[in-house]
């Protein structure tokens, strides 16, 4: 789903391939998991949070197809042997032996999702269906607003299991910023970001653990002057991870992080940082 603003400003797009929710019928009835489960999986509720920002001259683009049915922030040949049939047992990354690749095997806790493995054929047709759309409209909008504006700012909103960080030693941060270790993002843009982030209090942790995924390497081009970021929120800071409902301190987070929102959706990649962090 991509909302617009009335005026798009600089070409910031804030999106959210892991908030989907609407699980199919079938999927349904070929898992093992009950909903409650599988929602787990999801970064919940982060669609909310990003969804004022047309409001401000930003576009969103958010997924509704679930994390469980197809990982949108992995590549359609992340493809683990386990789940699908006939798949060739080539070297794999450490996100599919995870048992996380683009049909996942697996939701948090290593809790398995099919019945049974799937054939090639559905795997194909979940991709065809749900991966490819959602990367046709992010690379069309990227490429948009690079005519239009000589940049595209993508930030990409993730949400983190609060004990993901329980190995930290010190303060553990609220968010960890993800931009492949300056990859796929320049300096300015990943500093203007976080600057915005701790002018509400929160601390901000880089590339350790979560330094960007597929999303970010695909389409992060700081050289072309399109930078991507990924943006991993701790779940325990806005909702009750146990029933994945908002907890009493939601409204107040949506409220401090639309100020965050409201800042970014004004990026400029080459303008002074110290701009768009006073921008309203």
């Amino acid at each position: 789903m991509i909302e617009r603003p009335d005026h798009w400003v600089s070409g910031v797009i804030f999106g959210s391939p892991h908030s989907g929710c609407i699980y199919p019928d079938w999927f349904l009835k070929g898992t093992r998991l009950p909903p409650a489960t599988l929602r787990s999986s999801e970064d919940a509720f982060v669609d909310r949070l990003i969804a004022g920002a047309p409001d401000f001259g930003a576009v969103t683009i958010r997924a509704q197809v679930p994390r469980a049915v197809v990982d949108l922030n992995r590549a359609p040949d992340e493809i683990d042997p386990l789940v699908v049939r006939g798949v060739p047992r080539h070297p794999l990354n450490q996100r599919t032996l995870a048992g996380l690749g683009v049909i996942p095997r697996v939701v948090s806790q290593g809790r398995a999702i099919l019945e049974r493995p799937l054939e090639r054929s559905e795997a194909e047709r979940r991709i065809n269906s749900y991966w490819r759309p959602y990367h046709q409209a992010l690379s069309g909008l990227i490429a948009e607003a690079r005519s239009r504006f000589g940049q595209a700012i993508l930030i990409d909103m993730h949400s983190m299991p609060h004990d993901a960080l329980g190995h930290l030693q010190g303060s553990r941060p609220d968010m960890v910023l993800g931009n492949r270790h300056g990859l796929s993002a320049a300096a300015r843009v990943s500093d203007a970001i976080v600057a915005a982030i701790e002018s509400e209090g929160w601390r901000v942790r880089r590339n350790s653990p979560f330094a960007g995924a597929y999303i970010c390497s695909t389409y992060g081009r700081p050289g072309q002057n399109v930078h991507v970021v990924q943006l991993e929120i701790d779940r325990a800071l806005y909702m009750d991870e146990q029933t994945i409902t908002p907890h009493e301190g939601f409204d107040d987070f949506a409220a401090r992080f639309t100020a965050v929102i409201r800042r970014l959706s004004v990026l400029d990649a080459d303008g002074p940082i110290q701009t768009v962090i006073a921008a309203q």
